[in-house]
């Protein structure tokens, strides 16, 4: 048995059930593969997903297309690469509560953000604000991860990013109703989150090795897609006590979508990352200029 871990990047949540099936169906096993599974709240948030792998403490990570980006200009480059996509689409949005009367990210001007402190978040919320016509002056706070969500039900903050398939489920269940705007309503392109990383000179040397987790992984994607009720009995064991009540079904049925189909699960089309890649040189928040090749596996 080949072992290999994947650092995830945030508590066992429906983002992550194809791989819990993959891994209770026997599908990594079926292929010679061990795979351990790793939540970051075992060591508080304190070392990231993507950074796990450049310290070789976790063979691959599920992180944002920019934490690549990040990693190959910072002075001491590492050749962090993603090998697949999760999403199709963008299935995340700034969310604020509807009786805020927050009703496009102009009126954030002047708001508290609750950031998650990830690289380029903070300036793409202002670009997002500057785009619907405001400054782009907002105070950020970076609350504990795992109570950001709760900033904006208590009041501690204006607005946060969610997922829609998670945070947003939550608050439907809950009857809290929600003002989300997406990046792409307010011209900023898509950069595929989460994604698959891994060590590019790794993957070159165990291509076959890597080439059976992305196989099996798309199996146990795929089942989800199909047969989410059963799916999220894979999962259910691992999701935080403090998402137990969450309507797992729910979530499983409005997420499986946007995996694509069979042909196209993981396909990161080139486009759509030269996009988002040009997208963060023109406003200079990379001066390197990258394209898909520098990235995509």
């Amino acid at each position: 048995m080949k072992k290999l871990k994947i650092a995830l990047d945030w508590t066992a949540n429906t983002n992550h059930t194809g791989f819990y099936v993959a891994k209770e169906k026997g599908y990594y096993s079926d292929l010679g593969l061990e795979v351990a599974l790793i939540t970051p709240d075992s060591d508080n948030y304190s070392v990231t997903p993507a950074k796990k792998v450049e310290l070789g403490q976790a063979d691959l990570a599920l992180c944002p297309l920019e934490s690549i980006v990040s990693y190959k200009t910072k002075k001491r480059p590492f050749d962090a690469v993603a090998l697949a996509t999760i999403f199709k689409e963008d299935i995340s949005a700034i969310a604020v509560l509807e009786k805020s009367a927050i009703l496009g990210p102009k009126d954030l001007d002047g708001c508290t953000y609750a950031s998650y402190k990830a690289r380029y978040e903070d300036e793409i919320v202002r670009q997002m604000i500057k785009n619907d016509g405001g400054n782009g002056t907002f105070k950020i706070t970076y609350p504990e991860k795992l109570g950001i969500w709760e900033t904006i039900l208590n009041g501690t903050a204006d607005a946060t990013w969610i997922f829609t398939n998670w945070e947003g489920i939550r608050a439907q269940q809950e009857g809290i109703k929600l003002n989300l705007f997406k990046m792409a309503d307010y011209g900023i392109p898509y950069g595929y989150s989460p994604v698959i990383m891994a060590n590019r000179e790794t993957v070159d040397k165990q291509k076959e090795i890597y080439s059976k987790f992305l196989k099996a992984t798309k199996k146990g994607f795929l089942f989800a897609q199909k047969e989410p009720e059963i799916a999220i009995e894979s999962i259910k064991p691992f999701v935080a006590k403090e998402d137990n009540n969450i309507d797992l079904v729910a979530s499983q049925m409005y997420t499986s979508p946007y995996y694509g189909n069979s042909d196209k699960w993981g396909v990161m089309e080139k486009e759509h990352v030269n996009s988002f890649l040009s997208w963060l040189q023109n406003k200079g928040l990379e001066k390197a200029p990258l394209s898909y090749k520098d990235v995509v596996f």
